[in-house]
């Protein structure tokens, strides 16, 4: 029992971090209907912000560098969508993900110019050491990591569910042309939703450095897990994508435990077969809304 205790909080974690990261891609794609492949190297960009702030001799305090580099984050994911997306806002949605694939390699490509392409260590925001409850233990970074994002993923459902500019995005992303007329600047909003995922995105990274180490490639994998759960979860819903990246942590983490010939290696394999049967049954995943069109 303590052993699959110790095998579902490790599972929880992995899925907070995957849940972010969908959350951040549910975010734009709420906001345009773009799947945008480059959220994950955004959240790596941003997060080698915080380390030259907090490690690279600037020496500030790295709460103060998290900060920093959300802050720098929402600027360079509302300046990407004003100069990068925009030009292309008329563009159908393949020729718009191809844009985001550029961005992807350009980002990529430029962060290491920039920076470093070596592996480099960032400073967990929490205190070293380890929680015991009786045979259980997680790290104090975990464990902070979980609630962190778990109370940032309630505050962005209360963003949208009860304040004047949550309100404004969802009705600029539902019809632009109403939210026009009612006073709404759909491209302001869109700009805003392109922010705000990025600086989602630099929290991700800061939780994801300390332990997977800081590297320009840190953040491809988790990308493609974060998919798995927006898409599990259902593309459209803010809830959904933490459930699902959580449901997919937990099903990672019991499937290399107790399934023998799985191990590490195929537990991604056993995660998006878990999806493929949840979607077989319910298209528009777990918590997505079934997309009703009048002929």
């Amino acid at each position: 029992m303590t052993l699959l205790i110790q095998r579902l909080i490790d599972g929880v974690q992995s899925g907070v971090l995957y849940g972010s990261i969908a959350l951040a891609l549910v975010l734009v794609y709420r906001a345009t209907g773009l799947l945008n492949f480059a959220t994950g190297e955004i959240a790596m960009f941003c997060t080698f912000i915080i380390w030259e702030l907090a490690g690279g001799g600037l020496g500030v305090p790295i709460v103060v560098a998290i900060i920093g580099g959300m802050i720098f984050g929402f600027g360079f994911g509302a300046g990407l969508e004003r100069f990068v997306i925009r030009p292309f806002e008329t563009a159908d949605h393949l020729r718009q993900s191809m844009v985001t694939m550029g961005l992807f390699l350009g980002i990529n490509a430029l962060a290491g110019w920039l920076f470093t392409l070596d592996v480099q260590r960032l400073e967990s925001p929490f205190p070293d050491g380890r929680w015991h409850l009786g045979g259980v233990s997680i790290s104090y970074h975990k464990l902070g990591s979980i609630v962190l994002l778990i109370l940032v993923a309630a505050g962005l459902r209360l963003l949208f569910a009860k304040t004047r500019i949550g309100l404004a995005m969802t009705g600029a992303a539902m019809n632009p042309t109403s939210a026009q007329l009612l006073g709404v600047n759909p491209s302001r909003m869109l700009a805003f939703g392109w922010g705000l995922s990025a600086a989602l995105g630099a929290l991700v990274g800061a939780m994801v450095a300390p332990d997977l180490f800081l590297s320009t490639n840190m953040m491809q994998t988790l990308l493609l897990y974060g998919m798995a759960a927006a898409v599990l979860g259902g593309m459209d819903s803010y809830v959904g994508a933490l459930v699902g990246g959580v449901a997919l942590g937990v099903i990672q983490a019991l499937a290399g435990g107790y399934i023998s010939f799985i191990g590490t290696q195929l537990q991604l394999a056993v995660a998006f077969a878990a999806i493929i049967i949840v979607l077989l049954v319910k298209p528009e995943g777990l918590f997505g809304k079934r997309q009703v069109e009048r002929v």
